[in-house]
């Protein structure tokens, strides 16, 4: 107990369960709910999650008593031969091996997913507005690979764009310069500071690129390392667009970029996701299980239903996918229908309608 800190461990907790819930929750809900994937697979995703939570409870337990003696309580109901506290179980011990290259590929999706974000926000495009393409730039063909075999779905799916493009070409979207790193060259270097940053400042896109393949670079008589010099990427508007329609953000090692245009297949996706939402949030409403079964009914409450009849049939598929079960037009709803929940949506997208979850009989 003389070593106790708290405030040293609770930092790295909340990281671990920041990360837990919006990586592993977040980006495997539709695994998770069984949705689109088979039952063993979302077995072994709930099977791994009820492992992580009660280690993670048990870690915990010295500093929230309570809480996590709470939380034991409710998980030891399926376990067999539990202890009756989870301050009677031994403090868990480390196994196995952590796995650095999975780690970093998590990393650098996250990073990929907060930079187009911020794109997002800047442009406010709401995460509900589809987008037609992202590209990613980064000179590593190991950091794309990460990206592309791996997480590709994920990304895809959390922000909400139809394609993915990958790029290690660099000078296509992108104008190169280097900037010395003051806090690691500065003692080592003294007095020659000066001369090798204006060195380094003024080093060509070629020279740039020659020292990321290489990984080093003389200068002035002083060999540079990677971690000596960063690499900052500036985002090069191709030529015939705007800010407006194109945009990227980077944190000087990868690149995104949005195309922010919008066509009539992006507004009809668009409108298909608020629709499945409103029904999700029906659901929830009518005090709804995942594993309720109800039949979903639309009814256009415009005078030009034009709009909405092209959007369920272009989206059919996506809607169904979605919700679990076939949007059905209200005239074939049974007169004798037993309705769990109904309810009138205006402006949705320009549009009104009204969704209503039947019984099936």
């Amino acid at each position: 107990m003389d070593a106790y800190r708290l405030y040293t461990v609770v930092p790295y907790l909340l990281k671990f369960l920041d990360n837990l819930t919006n990586i592993y929750v977040r980006l495997n809900r539709t695994r998770l709910k069984l949705k689109g994937t088979n039952e063993e697979d979302c077995r072994m995703g709930l099977s791994t999650l009820f492992h992580v939570l009660l280690v993670s409870c048990k870690v915990m337990a010295p500093l929230t008593p309570f809480f996590t003696e709470a939380l034991y309580q409710n998980m030891r109901k399926v376990l067999n031969d539990a202890e009756e506290s989870i301050h009677y179980c031994s403090f868990p011990q480390a196994q196995g091996k952590r796995d650095a290259r999975i780690e970093q590929s998590v990393a650098r999706m996250k990073t990929v997913i907060d930079l187009a974000r911020n794109i997002r926000e800047r442009h406010n495009k709401p995460l509900k507005t589809p987008l037609k393409e992202m590209v990613i730039v980064h000179p590593d063909a190991d950091f794309l690979e990460d990206i592309d075999a791996k997480l590709r779905e994920y990304v895809l799916e959390e922000l909400n764009v139809q394609s993915l493009v990958l790029c290690n070409d660099t000078l296509k979207y992108t104008s190169s310069r280097a900037e010395p790193d003051f806090s690691v060259l500065g003692k080592r270097l003294g007095k020659s500071m000066g001369v090798v940053s204006k060195q380094v400042k003024a080093m060509s896109q070629e020279s740039i690129l020659e020292f990321e393949k290489t990984g080093e670079v003389t200068l002035c008589g002083h060999s540079l390392k990677l971690n000596d010099i960063k690499v900052v990427r500036d985002f090069k508007c191709p030529d015939g667009t705007t800010e407006k329609e194109i945009d990227a953000s980077g944190d000087g090692d990868v690149l995104v970029i949005l195309d922010l245009h919008q066509d009539e297949s992006l507004f009809e996706a668009g409108v298909a996701r608020e629709i499945v939402s409103r029904v999700q949030k029906l659901r929830k409403k009518s005090s709804l299980g995942l594993t309720d079964i109800v039949e979903v009914y639309f009814e256009s409450l415009d005078e030009d239903k034009s709009v909405s009849d092209r959007v369920l049939h272009l989206q059919e598929q996506y809607i169904k996918d979605a919700i679990g079960s076939p949007m059905l037009p209200c005239g074939v709803r049974p007169s004798h229908a037993v309705v769990v929940g109904e309810e009138n949506f205006r402006g949705v997208s320009g549009m009104s309608f009204n969704i209503s979850l039947v019984r099936p009989i």
